[in-house]
C-alpha cells in the first residue's frame, strides 16, 4: 500500500514542455492551476481540484526569468501546503545559484544555501534535482531528495557513434565527472588548465594536459552559460591538433552571447538535455536535445512506491 494518495503533477512556468514529456510517459496528466501575475508584478496561485491527502510533484526549472521562476515555485509549494497535500515534492531539473556553494571570498553570500533554506520553509517535503555544479548543495537540505545525473543519457548517446576519440573537460574541478564518463566509454582523458583572473567570468585558458593530436574530441561539462570556457576549450585542443570537437552538457543555460560563441566555434555536435527550455532562437543546427523525461518520470514513480533509486542505475 501507498503511504500517500495518488501522484499528482503540477507544471511550473520554467518548464511545461518538459512537465508534459514526464506526464506522457508516466501515464498521469498534469493537474490544472491558474498562475496570474497581477499589473504590479506579484504572483497568484489557485488550484483547479484538491490535493488534500496526495502525492503532489511539482516539476519547475529556474529558467529565465529566474527569480520570477523561483517566486512561483515558493508560492505554489505554500499554495499545496494549505490545501493539506499528503506529500510535495519539488523537481528542479536545473537548479538556480549552484554555483554558489560556498564563501570563497569575503563579503559575500552562500546564494545555494539560501535557495535551500526557502524551499523549505515553504513546505516542502523532499527535492529532487539534475547534475548539480556542486554536490555538497545535497547538505544543504535537512529534507530528503534525490541529486540525479544525466550521466548515463549522454553516455548511452556516444556509445552509440563508436568515437575513436578524447574525453576533454574544460577545467579541473570537473576532472572527476569527465573521468567517470570517459570510463564509460573506454576512452582517454585530457584536461584543459584554466587560471582565473580579474571577475568570476574571467578566464584564461592555459595548457592542455594530455594529448588530443589526430583525434575526435568529446568536452564534457555540467552547463553552458555564456560559453566563455567552451569556447577557450575548443580553440586549445584545435591548436593541439583535434579533428572532429563534440561537447555536451546538461543545463543549456546559454546567457548571451553563448548562442553566437557557439555558432561561431568548429564543432561537429552539440548535446545538451531539456532541463531548461531552449528558445528558437538559440537553438543550432548541430544541437541535439535529449530529454530527461524518463530519468525523472523512473525516480518519481520510484518515489511514490517507496522503490530504491539507486537500483535503476544498479547502484
Amino acid at each position: 500500500m501507498m503511504a500517500y494518495g495518488d501522484i499528482k503533477l503540477f507544471a511550473g512556468s520554467g518548464c511545461p514542455e518538459l512537465a508534459q514529456r514526464i506526464a506522457d510517459y508516466i501515464n498521469v496528466p498534469v493537474s490544472g492551476w491558474d498562475i496570474v501575475e497581477f499589473p504590479n508584478e506579484n504572483l497568484f496561485v489557485r488550484l483547479h481540484g484538491s490535493v488534500r491527502g496526495q502525492d503532489v510533484y511539482l516539476i519547475q526549472s529556474h529558467s529565465r526569468p529566474v527569480h520570477r521562476n523561483i517566486m512561483e515555485t515558493l508560492i505554489a509549494i505554500d499554495c499545496l501546503k494549505r490545501d493539506s497535500a499528503g506529500r510535495i515534492t519539488v523537481v528542479v531539473p536545473y537548479m538556480a545559484y549552484s554555483q554558489s556553494d560556498k564563501k570563497d571570498q569575503p563579503r559575500v553570500p552562500i546564494s545555494s544555501r539560501l535557495l535551500a533554506d526557502l524551499i523549505e520553509v515553504a513546505g516542502a517535503d523532499r527535492w529532487m534535482t539534475i547534475d548539480l555544479h556542486a554536490q555538497q548543495i545535497q547538505g544543504f537540505y535537512k529534507i530528503p531528495g534525490d541529486s540525479l545525473t544525466a550521466f548515463h543519457i549522454q553516455v548511452n548517446y556516444f556509445l552509440q557513434k563508436h568515437l575513436d576519440a578524447v574525453v576533454v573537460t574544460p577545467d579541473l574541478g570537473f576532472a572527476k565527472r569527465g573521468r567517470n564518463f570517459a570510463a564509460e566509454l573506454n576512452l582517454p582523458l585530457a584536461f584543459v588548465e584554466k587560471r582565473r583572473i580579474g571577475n568570476r567570468n574571467d578566464r584564461e585558458a592555459l595548457s592542455l594536459i594530455g594529448t588530443v593530436a589526430d583525434k575526435d574530441v568529446i568536452i564534457v561539462d555540467d552547463l553552458v552559460d555564456t560559453a566563455g570556457s567552451i569556447q577557450e576549450a575548443v580553440q586549445l585542443i584545435k591548436s593541439n591538433g583535434a579533428k572532429d570537437v563534440y561537447i555536451t552538457f546538461t543545463h543549456p543555460v546559454l546567457s548571451d552571447p553563448a548562442t553566437e560563441r557557439l555558432r561561431s566555434l568548429p564543432i561537429t555536435e552539440i548535446v545538451t538535455t531539456d532541463t531548461i527550455p531552449i528558445p528558437s532562437e538559440k537553438m543550432l543546427p548541430n544541437m541535439t536535445v535529449l530529454s530527461v523525461c524518463e530519468l525523472l518520470g523512473e525516480v518519481i514513480v520510484r518515489s511514490h512506491e517507496g522503490r530504491s533509486v539507486g537500483e535503476l542505475f544498479n547502484e
